[in-house]
Order: C-alpha cells, then structure tokens, then sequence
C-alpha cells in the first residue's frame, strides 16, 4: 500500500454524491476505472483529462485494489 499515493484520494459529502474523487476535482475513482476498464491508455487519459497527473491513475488503481480485497463471509 502507498499511502503518499492514497492521498490523492478525496471523500467530500458534497462532492459527487460523497464518491471517491481524484484530489477534490470533480473526477471520481470509478471514472478512471471505467475508462482503463474501456481500453483507454493513461497517456490517452491524461491527454484528455490535463489537470490528471500519472500518480493519480496509479492513485485510482491502488484504492480500487484495497476496496476489492475484502474477506467474504459465507454463513454455514
């Protein structure tokens, strides 16, 4: 876990419904993950997106990754 990366991670109540956002811009988590998930290359998306930087991709992709690995409890 990259903690100094994670920093780049926002959570405002007032801000895209509470979302996770990319340093309180109005870009949320999953909206990066939609767009690797769609093909898209990072040089793509931070042409298209130019306040983007590199390390907040890898921001995204490393929150996704903690949100994902949670233990699932299946009852007997």
């Amino acid at each position: 876990m990259n903690s100094k990366l994670l920093d780049r991670i926002t959570i405002e109540p007032t801000q895209c419904g509470g979302r996770p956002c990319i340093r309180k811009l109005r870009l949320r988590v999953s909206d990066i993950l939609g767009l690797l998930g769609a093909g898209a290359s990072h040089q793509e998306i931070l042409n298209d997106y130019p306040f983007l930087e590199e390390d907040d991709i890898r921001a995204a992709l490393e929150y996704a990754s903690i949100q994902t690995d949670h233990a699932i409890l299946i009852a007997a």
